[in-house]
């Protein structure tokens, strides 16, 4: 096995307890990510898709889909983890892990094949994409940042796309920004979009490291690759057509089928 996409699905969330079970227009959302995971193994070569949960629920429900699942230690404090778990519950040695959340139900398939890819072939130790923002989506940006200013995470690379920072404030800082609008509609800034490929070994070293000084100030996980020397190479993807970064409130599942209702739902492309 070449890739094995891991979709973790803890029942426990402190704000959300059980939200891999409910339900959006008509849909789990463990469901839904599945599907996505199905979608983008199918694309790729000598690749498979598994949930990784700590909760019989869950994995019952998935059983019932026919979804291929595995049970993981609920103790293991994040999804990085919980996606090495299961690699190793599963008794398998893939050379790329994609680790795509199980509360990111609009993730597309093309975003998960990119990452995989990049991380097979770009020599890095990970890889995760961006969307590079228009000037319109930019000033949007940063209306919703003066409400929740710890929401979306904005990135910086080098020429040949290793991450140089990661950032929940807006980098870079832009000069003359006047000018630099007059010469097209897209901006310098990167929107992070929280999705992970990592070479297996890459993978069990980021999970045997102490959490990192900015890591734990920026609440950003990834800036523990850089913060001890790894790399992790960054892949510019188009936006997604359901723009919602993550379900993490019951609020969040009126918000997604309202987005469902006007845009159309992805799993029925």
């Amino acid at each position: 096995m070449k890739t094995l996409i891991v979709v973790p699905a803890r029942y426990g969330s402190t704000r959300f307890p059980g939200k891999p079970l409910v339900e959006i227009a008509g849909r789990t959302m463990v469901s839904r990510v599945a599907a996505m995971a199905t979608r983008a193994a199918a694309e790729l070569n000598d690749a498979a898709s598994v949930v990784a949960t700590d909760d019989e629920r869950i994995a019952s429900h998935c059983r019932d889909l026919g979804i291929e699942v595995v049970m993981t230690d609920p103790n293991v404090p994040s999804g990085t983890d919980r996606a090495l778990a299961a690699v190793d519950a599963m008794g398998v040695t893939p050379d790329v892990v994609v680790n795509l959340q199980g509360d990111s139900p609009f993730t597309p398939p093309a975003h998960v094949v990119a990452v995989a890819e990049a991380a097979a072939k770009s020599g890095a130790d990970a890889a995760t994409p961006y969307v590079r923002l228009t000037w319109q989506a930019l000033d949007d940006f940063r209306a919703h940042k003066k409400t929740t200013p710890f929401s979306g995470t904005t990135l910086a690379h080098d020429s040949a796309g290793r991450a140089l920072w990661f950032s929940k404030n807006l980098i870079p800082a832009i000069r003359k920004e006047d000018a630099l609008r007059q010469q097209g509609d897209m901006s310098p800034v990167c929107r992070h979009i929280g999705l992970y490929a990592y070479r297996l070994p890459a993978l069990r070293k980021y999970v045997s490291l102490p959490e990192g000084h900015y890591e734990k100030l920026e609440g950003l996980e990834q800036l523990r690759f850089l913060e001890n020397g790894m790399s992790v190479q960054c892949v510019e993807v188009e936006p997604d057509m359901i723009a919602i970064p993550g379900i993490d409130a019951p609020e969040d599942v009126a918000l997604a089928e309202r987005l469902i209702a006007a845009h159309g739902d992805p799993l029925k492309d």
